[in-house]
């Protein structure tokens, strides 16, 4: 794996004993990649990101991983705020929803495999912690998407993948079972569905919590205990 040096003045000193356990993915939501890593770089935009993956497959490391980069916004995940500070941050180039989404090319997805799989290795970030800056806020952001890939990485020991799900638990139960995944639980509840559905259920991105997602949530919720 080649990694090219491509440095962003856009980071500072992460907070004294915040452990670096999450890894952030994001598509780049720009008209082009080019366009996306300028920004990136531009001391004016004040955002960042420690590393991003050109459709090509080519690697850039924007910021060291021992720097807080600016990526995550104003964000939640398992009681945590402020991720930026904990988290190692990847875009993924995509025009995203707004300019042309498309879907995201092997060759791209096999070097993000590769990068995460390399990270984790440095890092003790646990497999319930690797997410899409969509679950991390959800009123926000819907990247990277529907059409990332998160199984493909998920069968390579890039996060969670539920292989089995149980029988569908009540409506009564969906809120406390995606907290218990990670998600906040002060929006409304199809807001947090569609965040879900994007990650763990493509197919139904569409905030309605009916019976085969509630049962993909209590799958993937078993798995985060």
């Amino acid at each position: 794996m080649t990694v090219t040096e491509a440095p962003s003045p856009n980071h500072d000193a992460r907070p004294d004993g915040t452990p670096v356990d999450m890894l952030v993915l994001h598509y780049t939501g720009m008209r082009t990649g080019q366009d996306a890593i300028d920004r990136l770089r531009d001391p004016a935009a004040k955002v960042s990101c420690h590393y991003v993956v050109e459709e090509d497959g080519r690697i850039l490391r924007l910021v060291s991983e021992d720097r807080r980069a600016a990526h995550a916004g104003v964000s939640h995940w398992r009681g945590h705020t402020g991720l930026n500070a904990r988290s190692i941050g990847i875009e993924v180039v995509n025009p995203g929803h707004e300019w042309g989404y498309r879907d995201f090319p092997a060759l791209q997805m096999a070097a993000v495999c590769d990068l995460c799989l390399d990270i984790l290795a440095r890092h003790p970030i646990p497999a319930r912690n690797v997410v899409g800056h969509s679950d991390i806020a959800p009123d926000r952001k819907q990247d990277p998407g529907e059409l990332f890939d998160w199984e493909g990485l998920a069968r390579n020991g890039v996060g969670l993948w539920p292989d089995g799900e149980p029988a569908p638990p009540p409506e009564a139960a969906t809120l406390p079972l995606l907290e218990a995944i990670g998600y906040r639980t002060d929006l409304p509840l199809p807001v947090l569905v569609t965040a879900f559905q994007r990650h763990w259920l493509p197919p139904r991105a569409v905030g309605v919590a009916d019976a085969a997602t509630r049962a993909r949530i209590a799958a993937v919720a078993a798995l985060c205990g």
